[in-house]
């Protein structure tokens, strides 16, 4: 005997006035913001704030730079990264054409060189040792031995005598910060194969697994900061003839648009760090304490939409490039404006990341599968692990146990609501011929569209 299907609850599409309406008071609550946050930013609201964020706080030629992860990367990307990037697409294109089979050779060797130019000899070691106990240990096809050692290498970033031997490689920190980071990102690389060849061992002998994990690790575009595709999805990807992955449009005119598109998304954020000095402000509690309401709103706003456009320009570039290659990369961040979730926001904003915890931590440790509390200490340990991979420090502990605490609130909410008890309410609704979506008054509509950006402007 089959259950009969719950009805669902249709909805009629909302008036093209109304939609309009919304978009209206939307862009012109965050532009008025904005606006606000700028007036104080430059001391029009008191001329005391102004001299004291030229004077104390991090403002150099009226530009903001306070915050360490746009100006490092934006700095390097002069230095060196934006021409070794370059360069990736060069040696692409050129072995596509002329030498297709010394393509994928070429790539690795290229990345590797790569690396070795700006991190050193030592740096590049330091890699090939960790990428050479994950490979042994992969070997023995053990997920929790995996798992242990490759834990084990993350927590050296915090042994004290090594970090000060590593500084003591480097002129500035910079470079040390960028040996750290490649380090990191290439240890979920190191993960994603050891437990793809615990869970299904690959048919290649080991001088070509090994061959292979060269090839992922030290593929440039994506080596020092992502975005993160699992082993799995880059063999079968990089293994695909041109052939079957040739798109409609052409290689020069995608190339063109999306470089258009990052060059936009970079001035964008390069103006509002000119003109809104969000990133200096929030790390002064007095300012905090003093500012207007609207402008308190415009700061929120301003940082986390700074937040969404900086990272579609760290992911953009890369992208762009692996998708020359044959690659899937990721999808770009979702304007979180439009995201009023913790979910959503973890779904959508960094989907690679959010895809690797899925597949090698949530999924493996019961996930949704197997009850309520399988679902939250999969959903803990994920939040865990993001906690340790970048850096375990105390604020980042509080952030996971809230995002956990969000995630697992949200679940029981949306539990709740899809419960048989709502199912019969709207069941006794209907049969009573009730069309909702004309008697809800339009102040209702108003405010459930507003209560997600009111919602992700508080968090």
């Amino acid at each position: 005997m089959t259950s009969k299907p719950q009805p669902q609850l249709a909805v009629a599409p909302l008036p093209w006035i109304e939609i309009l309406t919304y978009w209206v008071l939307s862009f012109g609550s965050h532009l008025y913001s904005f606006y606000q946050l700028h007036r104080f930013s430059k001391g029009k609201v008191d001329s005391n704030v102004s001299a004291y964020l030229f004077n104390e706080l991090r403002i150099n030629d009226q530009e903001d730079t306070s915050d360490f992860e746009w100006s490092f990367w934006t700095g390097w990307a002069k230095r060196s990264l934006l021409w070794t990037l370059i360069g990736h697409g060069v040696i692409s294109r050129l072995t596509s054409i002329f030498y297709p089979k010394l393509r994928l050779p070429a790539l690795t060797l290229y990345g590797l060189l790569a690396a070795t130019n700006v991190l050193g000899i030592k740096g590049v070691s330091v890699l090939l040792v960790h990428l050479g106990l994950s490979f042994s240990v992969a070997q023995l096809r053990k997920p929790a031995l995996s798992w242990a050692c490759n834990l084990l290498l993350l927590c050296t970033f915090h042994i004290q005598q090594l970090q000060e031997i590593q500084r003591g490689w480097y002129e500035t920190e910079e470079e040390y910060y960028l040996l750290l980071f490649s380090v990191a990102v290439c240890g979920l690389r190191f993960i994603s194969f050891s437990l793809e060849h615990c869970w299904c061992p690959l048919e290649r002998g080991g001088i070509e697994q090994l061959y292979w994990l060269f090839s992922y690790t030290f593929y440039h575009p994506f080596f020092y900061n992502g975005p993160i595709i699992t082993y799995k999805d880059y063999v079968e990807q990089m293994w695909r003839p041109a052939e079957e992955s040739d798109k409609d449009k052409s290689a020069f005119s995608y190339f063109v648009l999306r470089s258009g598109r990052i060059i936009l998304w970079w001035c964008i954020a390069e103006y509002m760090i000119h003109v809104i000095y969000m990133h200096s402000i929030q790390s002064n509690e007095t300012y905090l304490e003093i500012l207007p309401p609207w402008a308190l709103g415009g700061l929120a706003l301003a940082l986390v939409q700074f937040f969404f456009v900086k990272y579609l320009v760290l992911f953009g570039l890369p992208s762009m490039l692996a998708t020359s290659d044959n690659l899937v990369p990721p999808k770009l961040p979702r304007c979180v404006s439009i995201m009023y979730s913790f979910t959503g926001m973890w779904r959508h904003f960094d989907e690679g990341l959010y895809r690797w915890l899925i597949r090698y931590i949530y999924v493996p440790l019961g996930g949704s599968h197997h009850g309520p509390l399988y679902k939250m200490f999969s959903t803990g340990l994920a939040f865990g692990f993001v906690c340790l991979w970048h850096g375990g420090h105390d604020y980042l502990r509080y952030w996971a146990l809230m995002n956990w605490a969000g995630v697992l609130v949200e679940n029981g909410l949306k539990s709740l609501f899809a419960s048989s008890f709502i199912h019969s309410i709207v069941v006794s609704l209907k049969s009573k011929k009730l069309d909702l979506t004309s008697t809800w008054p339009c102040v209702t509509r108003f405010f459930l569209h507003f209560c997600p950006l009111f919602t992700h402007t508080i968090l």
